[in-house]
Parts: structure tokens; C-alpha cells; sequence
């Protein structure tokens, strides 16, 4: 599971490459899947995984590793006490959501605006996912996309980040060992888990 080029990442056929174009891509990684069905659609797996609790919440946390549990934990106690997860009062008027064409609601699975965990929906397509996340540290979006190959599927999840205050590349820095090492390898693992187990 791992992090791998932006070159293979640019490669695929996606929406988000021109629309964040002017924001800058962190990092992504890539998770190989079993290929138990041809036709396997995100859309499809992220709804029967919903249903059977794939969703962050708290009973979900606990089904973690022990040190990414832990690293949650600590990130939404800090986040509660600093109010750091807070959205701005310009979330609305800042939001990727407002670049959405009519082409792009129309094709949406998902109302754009729904909220899903600490993050907000800005689409979701067949194969191509897009949330958002403002707080009072970052102006993220997290790209989840499946290309289905020869003879496995490819789950791909890239993070953008766009500087909102002079926070942002300290508060980055500062995470980017533990989602690296931790938390981001334990988060495709679960994606793994519940391939297996909704597919």
C-alpha cells in the first residue's frame, strides 16, 4: 500500500485534475485490490461499505490499530479543546463546491455540501470521489478514484492542501510523519478490509 508517483496519478482519466489544477497535491497513494467481479463501480462499494459502517465515526476509530486509534484520538481531543476544527465563516463563500458545473451536480451520486464525518462531499462520480475539509489549520480535499486493470482493481487516494493561514505548512509538517507511517497506512488496510468483505 503505498505511496506512490504523481506521474501514474496524473495519468488516469479524472475530473479533479483540472478541477484543483491551481491547488497543489500533497502526496497519494495506491492500494491493490482482488478482483472478485468485473463492473465495480466507487460509487457502489463506498455505499454498501457505508452500510455496513465504514464510516468515521466512533466505533469505527476503535477498529484501528492501537497507535493510529491513539494518534485519532489525541488529533480530535486537541481539535476540540483549540477549536481547530471549527469551519470558517467564509467556508461557504471559499468552498471547492463552488466550482462545481451543472454537468458535475448532474453527474454527482452524492448532493455536494453533504457532510461525511469532518469532511463536506463536493462530488462523488461513478469512480472518482471528492471531500473537503476547512478548519482553522487547513483547506484540504481528499480524492479517493478505482480503476479496475488487467486483473485487479487500483483504489487510489490523493491529498490536496491549500494554504489558508501561516499555520498551514507548520501544522502539515507537523502530521506528515504519523499519516505517513501510521495513519494513512492503517486507513488503506481498512479499505482492503472492506473490499473483502463488500465485493
Amino acid at each position: 500500500m503505498p505511496q506512490i508517483s504523481p506521474a501514474e496519478f496524473y495519468a488516469l482519466p479524472l475530473r479533479v485534475h483540472t478541477f484543483l489544477a491551481d491547488v497543489p497535491l500533497h502526496d497519494v497513494w495506491a492500494v491493490d485490490l482482488p478482483s472478485h467481479r468485473d463492473g465495480v463501480t466507487l460509487s457502489g462499494f463506498l455505499r454498501r461499505a457505508s452500510q455496513q459502517g465504514l464510516d468515521a465515526g466512533d466505533a469505527e476509530i476503535n477498529k484501528f490499530p492501537p497507535v493510529a486509534r491513539a494518534l485519532f484520538r489525541l488529533r480530535l481531543f486537541l481539535g476540540r479543546i483549540f477549536r481547530l476544527d471549527a469551519e470558517p465563516k467564509d467556508a461557504l463563500a471559499t468552498s471547492l463546491g463552488s466550482r462545481l458545473t451543472a454537468e458535475d451536480r448532474a453527474r454527482s451520486f452524492v448532493v455536494p455540501g453533504t457532510a461525511e464525518g469532518l469532511f463536506r462531499v463536493v462530488y462523488r462520480f461513478e469512480n472518482e470521489q471528492l471531500l473537503e475539509v476547512q478548519n482553522r489549520t487547513v483547506h484540504g480535499a481528499a480524492l479517493s478514484a478505482l480503476a479496475e486493470r488487467a486483473d485487479s482493481y487500483r483504489f487510489y487516494f490523493a491529498i490536496y492542501v491549500r494554504r489558508r493561514t501561516w499555520i498551514t505548512p507548520f501544522y502539515m509538517g507537523l502530521i506528515d510523519p504519523f499519516r505517513k507511517r501510521i495513519i494513512y497506512p492503517a486507513l488503506l488496510k481498512k479499505i482492503r478490509a472492506a473490499w473483502e468483505q463488500n465485493v
